[in-house]
């Protein structure tokens, strides 16, 4: 606020007329860019981040120096912001240059990771405390700005409890005037970056700030304008408040020499001036008529105490005006030069700049500014303990999770009037593939499932599932895997396992049907198999090369078979020479192979023939 009793700013009436407010704020201090700013209004924005003030100061004087001044090299003198929170960011500096060329950005600012107490230096920087054993432990020391303590443990707490984090322990807030945040790995062996990077995905460890550079010109109409023009703006905002000040304090000279210059008059003529006063009705009147005075100064000799008179006040008032005469010489020069003016505020920056400057509590830099290395490419199921499980899906929709492989075969207990539909094993790291018999495909996580006390959870509790839509088969998803998709009118193709994983739990579409069509054949194709069999509704049998089924990510597929009446009852794929192999009847242990399958080979989407003697009366291979 220093200045605005110097006539530097105008002065508008308050929201409600009574008192009057400066319309903007004097001071030389770089508030815009130092402390930075934030606001909505209607229809614009504006989020500017604080800087360092040294930083700031240094890239003025070197655009007052050089107006023509690049861009590249601005950036070289203020690299980034500074929040008073420190930090790092992360992003390079080439992404950096161009937010604060256009005006509008985001930055990644990151938390740090620094263990001041430890003993080894790569430790202290990376934020590890031994323990001895083997064990270590992590320091937080600085948070993201605008991000609270509170929430951040809140946060890692939280993903501790939702199995997200499984390779953290416990987190403790451990600080005192200054932050200290201690995570606790589950083991002695888990890596220390693989740990720092999931913290920074899943928390605000890591946060972006949005840089929106829309403020104010001269003329109070809101623009963005970029760093180089912002300085140039506040810089000529400083150069016409010098001249304000300099125009106040020249008023201010005038004045004073006016005083000065009439009791000036009164000491040279004393003794006359106090025969007025004493014998004179309007001695005010007679004194300017008789030395020419004003009436200021005709007032102020009249209000002049006795003391004043004295011989030490008048060669006072001689050396005060020969001192005032020098001023007004100066701050005439002062206004009728530009380059005088620029030297004047370049004086007033480096002045300012030492209360600033970096080895200074308060100019010192506490965001770091280093581009991150590139981020360890880790998956969150790398975080999962591996453990065995068996998975069983009921006939109703309840699925459950039993520990360990447990024997296929044995009986579970089932809600009143529910059966087992698939059971498996899988281990808590696979994702599991569930078909609706809409042709949609929706993933598990086998370390999501409840556990098998009960009797679990609705499945559609857990995926959008249709209340109409039956659940088609399950299985584990095999990276690298391909199954044969076929529908009940018998169009199919080949799809990758990797193109049937949902991200959501709205699952994703991949065999389109039509009508009454349903999914029928959801089959795995080991990598050897070169031929595909498919069987009718009307018992006719069809065997056809691999090659000729599409691989597909989505859609209706070719026909296998043709039909007169009815539709698609199984298919499956098999190695030719090796013969086509069926599950007989009774318990499904034996399997019956026919080796001279070759008479049932035709092209694609012939109608077929009657299989061999012994094939399943339920027209199913197993």
């Amino acid at each position: 606020m220093e200045g605005l009793d110097a006539g530097t700013v105008d002065f508008i009436p308050t929201y409600n007329g009574e008192e009057e407010e400066p319309e903007l704020m004097p001071g030389l201090f770089p508030n815009l860019l130092g402390n930075g700013a934030s606001g909505i209004a209607v229809g614009m924005a504006t989020n500017i981040p604080s800087h360092n003030v040294a930083e700031v100061i240094d890239a003025t004087l070197e655009l007052i120096d050089n107006p023509h001044v690049e861009h590249e090299r601005l950036m070289e003198l203020m690299p980034g912001p500074d929040f008073a929170t420190g930090g790092q960011l992360v992003d390079s500096a080439e992404v950096l240059s161009e937010a604060y060329r256009t005006g509008r950005g985001s930055f990644r600012l990151r938390g740090v990771f620094h263990a001041p107490e430890a003993e080894k230096t790569e430790d202290i920087e990376a934020g590890i405390e031994r323990l001895g054993g083997g064990q270590w432990q992590l320091v937080i020391s600085e948070i993201p700005y605008q991000v609270a303590k509170g929430k951040l443990i809140e946060q890692i707490a939280q993903a501790i409890a939702d199995k997200k984090l499984p390779i953290l322990e416990d987190v403790r807030d451990e600080s005192d005037e200054s932050i200290r945040i201690v995570l606790v790995p589950r083991s002695r062996n888990v890596d220390p970056d693989l740990l720092k990077e999931s913290i920074f995905k899943l928390t605000d460890m890591e946060t972006r700030f949005g840089l929106n550079m829309n403020v104010l010109d001269a003329t109070r109409t809101p623009m963005v304008m970029g760093l180089k023009e912002l300085l140039q703006n506040w810089t000529a905002a400083q150069i016409e408040i010098l001249q304000r000040r300099t125009r106040y304090r020249l008023g201010q000279i005038e004045r004073r020499l006016e005083l000065v210059d009439g009791y000036i008059v009164a000491f040279l003529n004393l003794d006359r001036v106090i025969e007025i006063i004493r014998y004179e009705d309007e001695p005010k009147a007679v004194m300017m008529a008789e030395f020419s005075l004003t009436d200021r100064q005709a007032e102020a000799i009249l209000n002049m105490r006795l003391r004043s008179l004295r011989k030490l006040e008048e060669m006072e008032l001689k050396q005060e005006k020969s001192e005032l005469l020098a001023e007004q010489e100066e701050l005439n020069k002062l206004l009728e030069s530009p380059a005088r003016q620029r030297t004047r505020l370049k004086k007033d920056l480096r002045a300012l700049r030492k209360d600033y400057a970096e080895d200074t509590a308060l100019g010192a830099r506490r965001t770091r500014i280093e581009e991150a290395a590139p981020a360890v490419e880790f998956s969150m199921d790398a975080m999962i303990e591996k453990e065995p499980v068996t998975v069983i899906l009921s006939q109703k929709g309840w699925i459950r999770a039993a520990k360990g492989h447990v024997d296929l075969a044995q009986e579970f207990k089932y809600k009143e009037g529910d059966a087992l539909a698939f059971i498996l094993h899988a281990q808590t790291t696979d994702k599991l593939l569930i078909a609706g018999s809409d042709g949609r495909f929706y993933t598990l996580g086998a370390d999501k499932l409840p556990g098998a006390r009960g009797f679990g959870e609705p499945v559609r509790t857990m995926i959008d599932l249709p209340a109409e839509t039956q659940i088609a088969a399950m299985m584990v998803h095999k990276e690298g895997g391909k199954l044969l998709l076929a529908s009940s009118i018998g169009k199919g193709f080949i799809a990758e396992t990797k193109e049937l994983l949902a991200e959501t739990k709205k699952g994703k579409q991949v065999v389109n049907l039509k009508g009454d069509a349903k999914l029928q054949v959801i089959r795995e194709v080991p990598e050897n198999h070169d031929h595909v069999a498919a069987v009718g509704e009307n018992r006719k049998l069809i065997v056809f090369n691999l090659e000729e089924m599409p691989v597909m990510a989505r859609g209706q597929g070719v026909m296998l078979q043709r039909y007169r009446d009815g539709g698609l009852s199984d298919a499956t794929t098999f190695v030719l020479e090796d013969g086509l192999s069926w599950q007989m009847g009774g318990s499904g242990e034996r399997t019956r192979t026919e080796n001279d399958i070759w008479q049932w080979k035709v092209a694609r989407g012939a109608a077929g023939r009657l299989p061999p003697q012994g094939f399943p009366k339920n027209n199913r291979f197993g």
